[in-house]
């Protein structure tokens, strides 16, 4: 059986395909790498904008590791959303 990890195009190539690809998601909102904590399965990645907004988002260890993601790192939070649920009191 094929190992998963095969079938994933590394950026560390240089590929073309990676360097050029277009994504689907319109919400892409570059920033630094304020802050990481580390779980056993999850890490909790805050990207902080130019303008001082902060954004957080869980994503899986092995995922980070790959990424070889470091407080100070520019990084973009990129943001895919079927449903936006909207609130008022």
């Amino acid at each position: 059986m094929r190992n998963l990890q095969d079938s994933f195009i590394r950026s560390e190539n240089n590929c073309p395909a990676v360097n050029t690809m277009e994504i689907s998601a319109r919400n892409v909102l570059k920033g630094t790498i304020k802050d990481i904590k580390y779980g056993q399965i999850l890490v909790e990645v805050v990207i902080e904008l130019s303008d001082g907004v902060q954004i957080t988002s869980l994503i899986t260890k092995s995922s980070a590791e790959h990424l070889g993601l470091a407080v100070g790192k520019e990084a973009s939070a990129i943001i895919k959303s079927s449903n936006v649920m909207i609130g008022i009191e």
